[in-house]
């Protein structure tokens, strides 16, 4: 519509009769100097895009702006050790096709097969060498999907979500609660799906000994502020996924009705 004033007024309208059957017109961006706004439903989607996907971290990232104006972010020191993919996220979400495209260009590995594996390695490397189950999990997801692969939504490990340079005892009660997750994924519609394998240091501490329901607490919180950003999480045991063959039907029956709904979702 040419007038910006009349577009916020429809939009307004339609919400109202969008909210009774949980949806709602979210601002994307703007084209021609307009408002962009997109159709979702509430809880599937941010209404916005990512700028920088931080994943596969070897240890913790040194961040800097370059342009604060722009959001043009920096890895100092140690960019050898971090993964950084900066280029646009479409309307299907982050295809492992693309995510390939990128490491292959990036990189400048002209062979599929190789950048494949040496992607998946670099992606396996950066899991905590004693979680089974997040690296049963990574494994399986490639290798149910692996005569497809391209055309399915990449698996992106060890994603950091928040970032803050002081520690958590420096912030103290406004620190941000689980800066890295384990698993992303980006879905159509704007979806960003955390998965989560959760062991007993989620609960417990020295070593596992003891119970910490602070600790839970402090994760549940991290949870919950996610949810309301519009991420969605799933959490598997890690006794769930230690085992591979017992894991693999709870794993493929799971990505199965995650991208069942997903490519079935009307709006």
């Amino acid at each position: 519509m040419p007038d910006e004033q009349a577009q916020r007024r429809f939009v307004d309208l339609a919400s109202k009769h969008l909210q009774p059957v949980g949806a709602q017109l979210c601002l994307e961006g703007e084209q021609d100097g307009y408002p962009l706004f997109q159709l979702v439903q509430f809880g599937q989607g941010t209404g916005r895009r990512p700028r920088n996907l931080i994943f596969a971290t070897l240890g913790t990232p040194d961040i800097r702006f370059t342009s604060a104006l722009d959001n043009d972010i920096e890895i100092a020191e140690r960019s050898d050790q971090v993964l950084v993919y900066d280029r646009p996220v479409g309307k299907n979400g982050l295809l492992w096709r693309e995510l390939l495209a990128w490491w292959q260009e990036t990189r400048e590995i002209s062979d599929p097969e190789r950048a494949t594996w040496s992607l998946f390695d670099r992606m396996d490397s950066s899991l905590p060498p004693k979680s089974d189950g997040q690296k049963n999990l990574f494994w399986l997801h490639h290798n149910i999907y692996r005569e497809d692969l391209s055309a399915v939504p990449a698996l992106l490990p060890e994603i950091w979500v928040h970032w803050d340079p002081r520690t958590v005892r420096e912030r103290g009660a406004l620190a941000l609660q689980n800066l890295r997750m384990d698993f992303l994924m980006l879905l159509p519609g704007n979806r960003r799906v955390v998965l989560e394998v959760d062991g007993m240091q989620h609960y417990t501490r020295k070593e596992g000994t003891l119970p910490d329901s602070a600790k839970y607490a402090a994760t549940m919180a991290g949870d919950r502020d996610l949810k309301f950003r519009g991420y969605e999480i799933f959490r598997f045991g890690h006794d769930e996924l230690r085992d591979r063959g017992q894991a693999r039907p709870v794993v493929t029956e799971f990505f199965r009705t995650l991208l069942d709904r997903s490519s079935n979702d009307p709006l």
